[in-house]
C-alpha cells in the first residue's frame, strides 16, 4: 500500500470516529471537566440597579411618616434656594427674622450669622444638588424623600465598583459576595441611619458616600486624573475632610507607572526611585488641577461671606459651645481623648428600668455598630494589586482629622463621621477579608439588626402603652459620654 493510500485511509478512520455519537462515559467526563465554563454573571447595572430599589424600598421604609415633611434642619434647601437668586446669604423675610422663624430654629442650629446676615456654613456641593428639587418644589420640600434616593446610590455604585475589581482579577470575590458587601455597606454600618434622617448633618454624609466610591473608581490605578480629581473637588465641598484622601492618587500614580524593567517596590523609596517620574507628574498635575480649582472656589466664597478666604464661618455659629472654639479651635489634640473614647468605647448602658438599654447621644463605637469591621484589626494584604496598605493609609488619614475636630459627631446613634470611610473598609474587607462562611454571616446579621434599630428608633418619639419612652441619654450638655455612676 503506498503512503498515499496508507494517508487517505487513516483521514476516513478519523472522520468515522468523528461521526460516532459520544458513549454515556464520554458525556460524564464532559459534564464533570474542570474546564468546563463557569456560568455566565449576571450583567453588573442590572443587579446594582436591584440593589438600588432594593435599598430605596428599605430606607422609605425606616424613613416613614418623615417622607411626608422637611427636615427641620434643612439648611441645604435654604442655600440651595438662595444659590437659585443669586446670593450667598439665607433669604428670609423681615417679619420671620423678628419673629426669629427664619431661618428655622431662629439661627440656633448650626446656622452662621455676621455682618447682621445669616449664612449657611456647611460645605455647599450638597445644596447645588438641591437646586433642581428647590426650584421645582419650593424651599420647603419634602427633602426627605430625595434623600433616601441619593442614599440608595451609594450602595449600587459600590457593587459597580467591587465587581469591576473581580473582573479585573483585584478581588476573588463572586458577584453574590459583592451583592453581599454592597448590603452591608448598606444596612450593616451607620449609613443606614444616616440615609433616613434628612438633616444637613446626615445629607452631606449621604452625598459624600457616592463621591468616595466615584474617587475609588478612577483613582485606582491612576485610571483617570481628571475624573478623579473632580470628584474629589466635590467631595471637599461636601465634606471638608476628604482632601487628606488627596494622597492616595499620588501613591497609585507612582504605583502605576513603572520604570521599563522595574516590578513591584519592595521598599519604601522604590515607590519613588523606580517610578517613571514624568508620566507619574503628569497625572498627579491633572489630578491637582481641579482640586485646585474647588479649594480656591472655597476661598472664594469664604472671603464673600466672611471677609476672610481663611474662615469657613464655624467660628459665627449660634451654637452653646463656641467658647470650646474660640479657646482650643476647630481642630485640636485637646479633643482627641473624648473622641477615641467614644469611636473604640461607647456602648449601650444596661439598667433596671424600662426599656432597660439606654445609648449615649454621642454614639456607639464602632466595633459595636459594624462588629465586621473587627476583622480589620487582623487583615493582611492579599493578592497582588498593591490597593491594601495606602487605602488604609487613607481612610486613616480621613479618619485622623475627624478624632481631632472639636465635636464627636454629637447627636447621633453610632460614629457618623465613619460614613466618610466606610466605603473604603469595605472595600478592604472585599479585597482582604476572610471567606464568606456562616460566622461571617452571622455577624453581617447582628450588624444588620443593630442598624436597622438605629434606623427605627433614632430622633422618634418611641410610645409605649400610651407613654413616651426615650432609648437615648437626654443630656444636651455634651459633658456625658458614659453611663454615669
Amino acid at each position: 500500500m503506498s503512503e498515499s493510500e496508507q494517508t487517505e485511509k487513516q483521514a476516513a478512520g478519523e472522520a468515522s470516529t468523528a461521526e460516532q455519537p459520544p458513549t454515556e462515559a464520554a458525556v460524564n467526563a464532559s459534564e464533570t471537566s474542570p474546564s468546563r465554563p463557569a456560568p455566565t454573571e449576571p450583567v453588573p447595572w442590572k443587579i446594582a440597579a436591584m440593589i438600588f430599589a432594593a435599598c430605596l424600598a428599605v430606607y422609605a421604609v425606616f424613613a416613614a411618616e418623615r417622607l411626608a415633611v422637611h427636615s427641620p434642619d434643612n439648611h441645604f434647601a435654604y442655600l440651595a434656594d438662595s444659590y437659585l437668586h443669586g446670593t450667598l446669604q439665607v433669604r428670609c423675610e423681615p417679619e420671620a427674622l423678628r419673629a426669629r422663624t427664619c431661618p428655622p430654629g431662629g439661627g440656633g442650629n448650626d446656622w452662621a450669622f455676621y455682618n447682621d446676615k445669616w449664612f449657611v456654613a456647611f460645605p455647599s456641593f450638597p445644596a447645588v444638588v438641591y437646586m433642581p428639587a428647590v426650584a421645582l418644589f419650593g424651599r420647603d420640600f419634602a427633602n426627605r424623600r430625595l434623600d433616601i434616593a441619593l442614599a440608595a446610590l451609594a450602595p449600587a455604585l459600590l457593587y459597580l465598583l467591587l465587581a469591576r475589581l473581580s473582573r479585573e482579577g483585584k478581588s476573588e470575590r463572586s458577584w453574590r459576595e459583592n451583592v453581599l458587601f454592597s448590603l452591608l455597606f448598606a444596612f450593616g454600618t451607620v449609613f443606614f441611619f444616616s440615609s433616613v434622617q434628612g438633616s444637613v448633618w446626615f445629607v452631606a454624609h449621604i452625598i459624600n458616600a457616592s463621591l468616595v466610591i466615584g474617587y475609588l473608581w478612577y483613582a485606582l490605578d491612576a485610571r483617570s486624573p481628571i475624573a478623579a480629581g473632580v470628584i474629589l473637588a466635590l467631595a471637599i465641598h461636601t465634606r471638608a475632610n476628604m482632601v487628606f484622601a488627596a494622597p492616595f492618587f499620588a501613591i497609585e500614580a507612582l504605583r502605576v507607572h513603572r520604570l521599563a524593567g522595574k516590578g513591584a517596590p519592595s521598599k519604601l523609596l522604590d515607590w519613588y526611585n523606580d517610578a517613571d517620574k514624568s508620566k507619574a507628574l503628569r497625572a498627579c498635575v491633572q489630578f491637582a488641577i481641579p482640586v485646585a480649582i474647588g479649594i480656591l472656589i472655597t476661598r472664594y466664597l469664604n472671603h464673600a461671606r466672611f471677609d476672610d478666604a481663611s474662615e469657613t464661618g464655624y467660628r459665627y455659629l449660634q451654637i452653646g459651645w463656641r467658647g470650646r472654639i474660640e479657646r482650643w479651635g476647630l481642630f485640636n489634640y485637646h479633643y482627641l481623648g473624648r473622641n477615641l473614647g467614644i469611636f473604640l468605647a461607647s456602648t449601650p448602658w444596661f439598667t433596671r428600668e424600662f426599656p432597660y438599654v439606654v445609648i449615649s447621644l454621642h454614639g456607639l463605637a464602632l466595633w459595636v455598630t459594624t462588629p465586621n469591621f473587627l476583622e480589620l484589626v487582623r487583615m493582611r494584604a492579599k493578592g497582588s494589586h498593591g490597593y491594601t496598605p495606602f487605602l488604609a493609609l487613607s481612610a486613616g488619614a480621613v479618619l485622623a482629622v475627624l478624632l481631632l475636630y472639636q465635636n464627636s459627631g454629637w447627636v447621633q446613634f453610632g460614629f457618623r463621621f465613619s460614613n466618610d470611610i466606610a466605603a473604603l473598609l469595605v472595600v478592604l474587607l472585599a479585597l482582604n477579608g476572610s471567606k464568606i462562611n456562616r460566622l461571617w454571616l452571622a455577624v453581617f446579621a447582628i450588624a444588620v439588626a443593630i442598624n436597622a434599630f438605629g434606623a427605627w428608633s433614632f430622633d422618634r418619639q418611641i410610645m409605649v402603652n400610651g407613654q413616651r419612652v426615650s432609648l437615648y441619654d437626654n443630656d444636651y450638655t455634651q459633658n456625658r459620654l458614659f453611663q454615669p455612676d
